[in-house]
């Protein structure tokens, strides 16, 4: 089973990701990736230079790397030890300058500036790389922690979130009109409130049309239709409704919807006639990480769709984190798209 999906998957992305990667070229753009000690992010290191879709700097020792990966050609890629760069110390300087408000040491500046992760971020925010993807074998918080304390939320943006693009396998899928969801938050805001779940949606329809070049049409999940059912949760859901039209009032979006009322035009037109996004929806917002990770994943496990991401949204300057579970081909796609968010 898992053989046949990994085929469906490989086939599509080319079919998705042949447009967002050429898009992606045509910037000629700096991606960072700290993870030099993963095979899979340096076999992507590998692919996404030949393939042009950025200039890539991997982090690590070289010999180490290159005696771990016999066979990948890493001539277009360079590859940098923190520990040695002649840019380790004034990047230390700029943590720091940045966090002494908040308490940190010019001895704990120098010492995080050892950590790859660190050492990328700063890159990012020196403007020596335009963007960072990390997270293959590190968890979420050792990727998100040095990105909200250093690069922070763009100006505007209440909060960081996430997305996956959930592409439909080979031959379609007849809910998924459009070829490829929007999926969101699904891998880091756990309970969202009211005004946090408007913001979600608002920057995940700028995503979806920025990005995967979608006119988004937003439902607001729940297990409840139009007030079919009463509890507070179906309430903050509504609230959100609310709250998000009246900062976007040019998105198209409706709820609180029910997946099949957002996505089936038969049960729609019985749920919520006169809906411009029941059974038509491309971008989903789920109530809270429990809904939203549970239903990426079984999308992706039994729908057979690839699901990319998690990709962050708000960041001033793009940050990835990546399922620890992704293949090398995810870590390239996730280039490609970080690339098309220096441009968000």
């Amino acid at each position: 089973m898992t053989g046949i999906f990994d085929q469906v998957k490989e086939k599509k992305e080319s079919a998705f990701l042949a447009g967002i990667k050429q898009r992606a070229a045509a910037l000629n753009k700096h991606i960072v990736l700290p993870e030099g000690e993963d095979v899979r992010v340096v076999r992507a290191a590998a692919e996404a230079a030949k393939q042009k879709i950025a200039r890539i700097t991997l982090l690590g020792k070289k010999d180490e790397i290159k005696r771990d990966n016999p066979g990948v050609d890493l001539s277009a890629v360079e590859i940098v030890d923190p520990a040695t760069s002649e840019k380790r110390t004034a990047y230390a300087q700029l943590l720091f300058s940045l966090r002494k408000a908040k308490g940190m040491t010019e001895e704990e500046a120098d010492r995080l500036s050892y950590d790859n992760t660190y050492f990328g971020v700063l890159m990012v925010k020196a403007g020596d790389a335009d963007g960072l993807v990390s997270g293959a074998c590190h968890s979420t918080a050792n990727t998100l922690r040095p990105g909200l304390q250093i690069v922070k939320a763009a100006p505007g943006i209440p909060l960081v979130s996430s997305c996956f693009f959930m592409v439909a396998p080979e031959g379609g899928n007849p809910y998924c009109e459009d070829g490829v969801f929007v999926y969101s938050d699904c891998g880091l805001n756990e309970n969202p409130n009211s005004e946090q779940l408007a913001d979600i949606a608002i920057i995940s329809a700028r995503t979806a049309e920025k990005i995967a070049g979608l006119q988004p049409r937003v439902a607001m999940l729940s297990f409840s239709t139009k007030g079919s059912a009463k509890h507070e949760d179906v309430s903050k859901v509504a609230a959100a409704v609310a709250l998000a039209k009246e900062k976007a009032p040019e998105l198209v979006l409706d709820g609180e919807l029910q997946l099949d009322a957002a996505l089936v035009p038969a049960v729609a037109k019985s749920k919520a006639p006169g809906s411009q996004v029941a059974g038509h929806a491309n971008v989903l917002i789920f109530p809270d990480l429990d809904a939203g990770n549970i239903g990426y994943k079984l999308t992706e496990r039994l729908g057979g769709f690839q699901a990319i991401g998690p990709v962050c949204q708000g960041f001033a300057r793009p940050i990835n984190d990546l399922s620890r579970g992704c293949k090398w081909e995810d870590i390239v796609a996730t280039i490609a798209i970080t690339v098309l968010q220096t441009q968000m």
